[in-house]
This record gives C-alpha cells, structure tokens and sequence, in this order.
C-alpha cells in the first residue's frame, strides 16, 4: 500500500516521504497513530508543493544568511569596559553583551550563535566567529577599550 508520512518513522522515512509499505502495517500501525495516511493523486500533488515551497524557503534564508554574513565581516564593535593594569579586562566580554550591542545597529543574533572561544579578556581587537546560519559562518571584529578613569 502507498502511504505518505505525515510524521518521521524510524526505519521507513520522513514526513512528507512517499513509501510503499505492507498494507497490515498501514492499517494497523501507521493509520491509528495519524503517522501516515493513503497515498492518493491530490494528496500526492500537495505534498509535492508543500516540499518545493520549503526548498524555496531554505535557499531565500541561506542567501539572506550570506549577506547578513558578509555585513557582519565588514563591522566592527567597540565596547568599552573595565581594564586594570597591561589591558587585562575584569571578567570578561560576555556573549550576550555581543548580542546587545548588535542589536543596536538592528542585528538580530541569538547569544548561542556567538562563538566565544576563548573568551574575550584583554583590550585590543578580537576575531569573533558567528553562526549565521547552519552553512554560513561570518567572523566579527570585535574592538575592547578600556573605560577611562571616573571623574
């Protein structure tokens, strides 16, 4: 019997795959747990559309990733924080401080996508690497200033 799978069944396949499995299977297993239903001609046309339409989707967002990833190798962030002696920072530049000052240029990036490795603990200027999406990496340059004594 032709099924498509509306869920991932281990064993025969992934959602919105077409797969010739044996009919007591379907009918007992596949059908009750709503994890497949019969293949017919319109359901078959419309699963087909449906996985063109995300294909279309996936290559808009890489080719939106790669021009946010090539913006993101042109930048430079200054941040300015508290240094002693030599340019030693107290702690250290934190991900999400990342994702703040992006943000204030109107860059959307999750902290979990900032690469901190190792973290970043002197002034001067630091390669941050960026997953932008998960094909496309950008490295950031990221420039720490030591904070001016307070008046």
């Amino acid at each position: 019997m032709k099924v498509i799978l509306l869920q991932d069944v281990k064993g025969i396949g992934k959602k919105g795959d077409t797969k010739e499995v044996p009919d007591g299977y379907a009918t007992n297993y596949l059908f009750p747990q709503k994890k497949a239903q019969q293949a017919a001609f319109g359901i078959v046309k419309t699963m087909e559309n449906q996985k063109q339409a995300q294909q279309r989707r996936k290559e808009q967002q890489l080719v939106e990733a790669q021009q946010l990833a090539a913006q993101l190798e042109q930048l430079v962030i200054t941040i300015t924080a508290k240094a002693g002696e030599k340019g030693r920072l107290f702690g250290a530049i934190t991900n999400k401080q990342l994702a703040e000052e992006l943000e204030k240029i109107n860059i959307s990036i999750d902290k979990r996508d900032i690469v901190l490795d190792p973290p970043i603990r002197t002034t001067g200027q630091t390669r941050v690497r960026i997953k932008v999406f998960p094909t496309v990496t950008a490295n950031l340059t990221v420039h720490v200033v030591a904070q001016g004594p307070n008046p």
